[in-house]
């Protein structure tokens, strides 16, 4: 299968990628190790040539697990994970945490950890999954165009991050892209960052673009989350805000209807219709859901379908913010004003 192509930095790439961190990670128990690993071969042959994984996710299980996979089919994809936010030994037991460490020693530390768990010699695209702000975003950029001219990384991204600081790393190192949230639900890149990356020539690498299953249409009862869904800290999932933010999904469906696809599909299309330096990664563990989102790129919505989706879910409109208090605090994004 040929999907659409996009262009990050020095690659081009399916115009859908594949967000892998759910096969390890964050939803509750992952599935099990065969049924990830047939996910991973079902996306390649269905076209996906973008693959996205973090030092965190598992706490290296998901880098294993992709880099294990996809190695024999290595030429073939775009290999992408993410440093500077990793598990880390901590306290007298020394049990695994997530810190975030953006010193350019760990940084290094990162980066070769990661190259050992992949099983290969160079990561092509290698992101600063959060910029540690006790440390100036020109060192930890600048240690990363270290290891890109030692040959270790190709391309360097960043996640969660405003327009001022992407604008401070471009002048350390090019900056091919920024991987942040985006979706009809959170729409807080059109603040500014998808506007700067534009102006760059940086990719917009848009994860959770279906709202984690909440623009799915399928998810309606946020009570019987697993207890280590990550979900569950995040406010907008919270059940009384959940049920206010539903009241949006009646009109949307019936647009998904109008448009003769899934509402998944409508999302992601409403994502690749938005500009041409975007690019989605879904993910899922399931085969299905997976075949359904590859199906997106065919998806064509006209002006006025477009316009409507933009009416429907303005910023204003939805209830709860993105993140909890801590988690908000960790991140440099831009952010609507509450409502």
């Amino acid at each position: 299968m040929r999907l659409p192509q996009r262009r990050i930095g020095p690659f081009t790439v399916s115009a859908i990628g594949l967000g892998c961190m759910n096969l390890s990670h964050a939803y509750g128990a992952p599935p099990p190790v065969a049924d990830a690993e047939r996910l991973l071969l079902q996306a390649l042959e269905a076209g996906v040539t973008l693959f996205d994984t973090a030092a965190l996710y598992g706490f290296g299980a998901n880098e294993s697990l992709v880099g294990r996979v996809l190695k024999p089919h290595r030429s073939r994809i775009v290999l992408c994970s993410k440093g500077g936010m990793s598990g880390q030994p901590v306290g007298p037991g020394g049990a695994l945490q997530r810190v975030i460490d953006g010193r350019p020693e760990a940084i290094r530390r990162d980066v070769e950890a990661s190259l050992q768990r992949l099983g290969t010699d160079v990561i092509d695209l290698y992101y600063l999954h959060r910029w540690h702000k006790a440390v100036p975003i020109e060192e930890s950029v600048g240690e990363m165009a270290r290891l890109q001219a030692e040959g270790k990384v190709r391309a360097l991204g960043l996640s969660e991050v405003s327009a001022a600081t992407l604008r401070r790393a471009q002048a350390v190192a090019p900056i091919a892209a920024v991987q942040s949230e985006y979706s009809l639900w959170s729409r807080h890149a059109e603040i500014a960052v998808l506007d700067e990356c534009r102006r760059i020539g940086a990719a917009y690498v848009a994860f959770s673009p279906v709202a984690r299953a909440y623009l799915t249409g399928t998810l309606r009862d946020v009570s019987a989350f697993d207890a280590k869904d990550i979900r569950r800290a995040m406010p907008r999932f919270a059940p009384a805000t959940y049920a206010a933010n539903l009241a949006l999904l009646e009109p949307y469906a019936a647009m998904a209807q109008q448009a003769g696809c899934t509402q998944a599909q409508l999302a992601l299309a409403w994502l690749l219709a938005k500009a041409e330096h975007i690019v989605p990664i879904p993910g899922t563990v399931n085969p299905a859901h997976l075949a359904e989102n590859l199906g997106a790129a065919a998806v064509q919505l006209s002006p006025e379908v477009m316009a409507q989706l933009d009416a429907l879910f303005q910023p204003q409109a939805i209830h709860g913010p993105r993140y909890n208090a801590q988690n908000q605090a960790e991140i440099d994004t831009e952010d609507f004003p509450a409502g």
